[in-house]
């Protein structure tokens, strides 16, 4: 089916494409100059376009650039995976700053920092058949031989949003009798589903989000905050960039919300995907399997990272594991030693109960996928919402299977997806509040558990998108 859009937004082909309510709402740059009076247009053959005047003159029209800022604004298109032709967001941008900085002295350059997500290097993983430890040794030896100082894991920052998230939900149920929308607590690390919660539901939806920040963007509050200290430097002489699994986390990167006023920088400056690393690589004539191995580095000089750590509970980060079991022994006294998930009407949504002498202590939920977060909400609409937390992944079996992985041709998807599943699992796990490290920002940089600093840094707010109103949205 050919998209209603200009060719300006291009959609991912997931099955899972919501509709949008109108077209873009930026679709062509217009000249309202003075006296430009009426034209013609002029389609050349290589489909440039020429604006005719009534003298005869011509001259060649821009092609409109739709920024992310613009897309963030917009209550128009929503998708698993919303693509759009950026300019800030993109490898190529990537590539200008490594460029720059070779033509720099050493004092002048900025200070590029790669932060890997766990999903992107299972992705990478099985496309080169290397195991996990040995793929981030090797992307460490690419990206620092493309000119990148320092490579490090998103797995560390996820410690952080599995923290911050349990701590949230415990007070929040503790407060739900003071609150009708304490509960449920709905997740809020997958941008697609903010963006589709803010423009779509707005104030309906948004008190029930979590507010801790994405595993992303607590990477940018640390390597902007805590590691632009260690390193003497001003957030704004480090470019940072995050490789991910995932278009929409190119929206999350630019909202307002993460950008500094006071020294005008981004928490995180540039994202590229799975597949955009991938093009690297080919553009670089390198095979990931035949790069010779680097050590992996570490953000915090207490830890050395010898090999990569996850977490358990699933490739979308293990959110409603860590908060279910945390939850089951500070509210209730209960040890939980493996979490049992229960199908309900397809695999991406599920269940999970704790009960004591016939009662539901704690009703929780996944719910991947665009189809299953419909039923929540309008569930959550009805005031019928049965769960005290969902975990919620716009695509389609979680972050593992994001619009931004590799794709197989001569491979089923199901298959494919089950591959990075594999990999993804054989990476030791472990639990957030023992990592090393972690307590040590938390006394030494974040003042403390609870604090004002650390509601600051890893924690975040909503907006709801007022619904534009054009005549492109009629349906004649």
């Amino acid at each position: 089916m050919a998209s209603p859009f200009s060719g300006a937004l291009q959609l991912t082909d997931l099955d899972d494409f919501i509709g949008p309510s109108q077209e873009c709402i930026k679709p062509m740059k217009v000249d309202k100059r003075p006296g430009s009076g009426v034209a013609k247009i002029h389609i050349e053959d290589d489909g440039s376009y020429f604006q005719v005047s009534q003298d005869g003159g011509t001259r060649k029209l821009e092609k409109a650039k739709i920024s992310l800022d613009d897309c963030l604004a917009c209550s128009g298109c929503v998708t698993s995976a919303e693509t759009v032709l950026i300019t800030q967001q993109s490898h190529e941008e990537l590539r200008k700053v490594l460029d720059a900085n070779k033509t720099l002295a050493p004092g002048e350059q900025r200070l590029v920092v790669i932060s890997v997500s766990p999903q992107s290097r299972a992705s990478l993983a099985v496309k080169f058949q290397l195991n996990p430890t040995d793929t981030a040794r090797k992307l460490t030896a690419f990206f620092k031989k493309l000119g990148a100082h320092y490579v490090f894991d998103t797995a560390f920052s996820r410690n952080f949003s599995l923290l911050e998230s349990q701590r949230e939900f415990v007070q929040r149920f503790r407060g739900q009798a003071d609150s009708k929308q304490a509960l449920p607590v709905l997740t809020s690390a997958c941008p697609g589903w903010i963006c589709y919660a803010e423009k779509t539901h707005g104030s309906t939806v948004i008190p029930y989000i979590s507010t801790a920040r994405s595993p992303q963007q607590v990477m940018g509050s640390l390597v902007k905050g805590f590691f632009a200290q260690q390193q003497c430097v001003t957030p704004d002489k480090i470019y940072h960039v995050t490789v991910m699994p995932c278009y929409d986390k190119k929206l999350e990167a630019s909202r307002p919300d993460f950008f500094s006023q006071e020294h005008q920088t981004r928490d995180v400056d540039c994202v590229v995907t799975t597949g955009e690393v991938f093009k690297l690589l080919e553009e670089e004539g390198v095979s990931l399997s035949e790069l010779e191995p680097a050590p992996l580095d570490s953000l915090c000089s207490s830890m050395s990272a010898q090999e990569p750590t996850s977490h358990r509970g699933g490739g979308s980060g293990g959110y409603l594991e860590h908060v279910f079991r945390h939850a089951a022994q500070e509210l209730f006294g209960i040890h939980v030693d493996e979490v049992t998930y229960r199908p309900m009407r397809n695999k991406d949504f599920q269940e999970v109960t704790l009960e004591s002498e016939g009662r539901v202590l704690l009703h929780f939920a996944t719910a991947y996928g665009f189809r299953n977060i419909q039923n929540l909400v309008q569930k959550l609409k009805r005031g019928r919402c049965p769960y005290h937390y969902v975990e919620v992944m716009a695509c389609p079996a979680g972050c593992l299977n994001g619009g931004g992985q590799l794709k197989a041709p001569d491979t089923p998807g199901k298959e494919l997806l089950q591959h990075v599943e594999t990999l993804y699992g054989m990476v030791r796990t472990e639990a957030p509040e023992d990592v090393p490290g972690v307590q040590e920002l938390y006394r030494h940089w974040l003042q403390g558990e609870g604090s004002e600093q650390a509601d600051r840094l890893l924690h975040t707010s909503y907006h709801a998108v007022e619904k534009a109103s054009s005549g492109l949205s009629i349906r004649w």
